[in-house]
């Protein structure tokens, strides 16, 4: 256990100083530390940081937060509150206006922000588009090189509280409208289909073995909505029809030029 961590599980115990959450938001903030990491293959997730983040908001008072058009009162300032041209060039990433990313966030090198939100706590590697009216919510992890489509929801975990982040590997694409939520894991270079939700108890079916399978997409795979029988109705879940082929990556390969610096 580190200091930090020790220090904040001090905190949440009921006996220690503040000041350890401001430097857990700062680092995270940097991308020094973040919610959740791969170990061995497997992903890890920090829950002190989490708790960190709840601690946040209970020692911190709201503050009046400048808009063009009008105020906010929030906990967590923005991230580019009175950044300059310098800020955004050492940052490395484009923010197109009507995006907005809270503090504690992440956003890496070469990500592109259309009109979305980035919420506390999140992770946004380097190459990622965040499209027009998509949601990363708070403590989400999305890898490198991913595109989140327009209106695209990745669900939060501070409320209701849950043990698991969402996490979207390397190389992902989600369609349009999709939605991801409960902690679940959409593995590396997985493509889902234009309306798909996972969630926890999202039954998912693999089309050519028939394995069905709860909370994570296996690495490379095509996943489209479909339905079950279930008594005399059809329920909702998501299936795998094929693993990605040369067909798929050159319908949701990234344009390399959106990314120059």
């Amino acid at each position: 256990m580190t200091n930090l961590q020790n220090e904040i599980e001090r905190l949440w115990d009921g006996d220690g100083d503040v000041a350890c959450v401001r430097e857990a938001m700062g680092e995270l903030d940097a991308g020094r530390l973040r919610m959740a990491e791969k170990v061995n293959g497997r992903w890890k997730v920090n829950d002190y940081l989490k708790k960190a983040i709840l601690l946040f908001f209970r020692h911190t008072k709201s503050e009046i937060i400048h808009g063009n058009e009008c105020e906010f009162f929030d906990k967590a300032p923005l991230k580019t509150k009175n950044w300059t041209a310098d800020d955004f060039v050492r940052a490395g990433f484009r923010m197109v206006p009507g995006s907005m990313v809270r503090y504690s966030a992440y956003v890496a090198k070469s990500v592109i922000l259309m009109p979305s939100f980035v919420n506390v706590g999140a992770y946004v590697d380097e190459g990622t588009l965040i499209d027009s009216n998509a949601l990363v919510g708070s403590c989400a992890q999305v890898g490198k090189n991913c595109h989140i489509s327009d209106g695209v929801s990745i669900g939060g975990v501070l409320e209701p509280l849950q043990a698991t982040p969402v996490i979207v590997e390397d190389g992902c694409f989600l369609g349009v409208r999709s939605c991801v939520t409960e902690g679940v894991i959409v593995g590396e270079g997985s493509v889902l289909g234009a309306g798909v939700i996972l969630t926890s108890s999202t039954k998912i079916l693999d089309r050519e073995t028939g394995a069905v399978s709860y909370g994570e997409i296996p690495p490379y795979s095509v996943v489209v909505v479909g339905a079950y029988p279930s008594g005399n109705a059809l329920l909702h879940c998501a299936v795998i029809i094929k693993r990605v082929d040369e067909r798929t990556r050159r319908k949701t390969s990234i344009n390399e030029m959106l990314r120059a610096p």
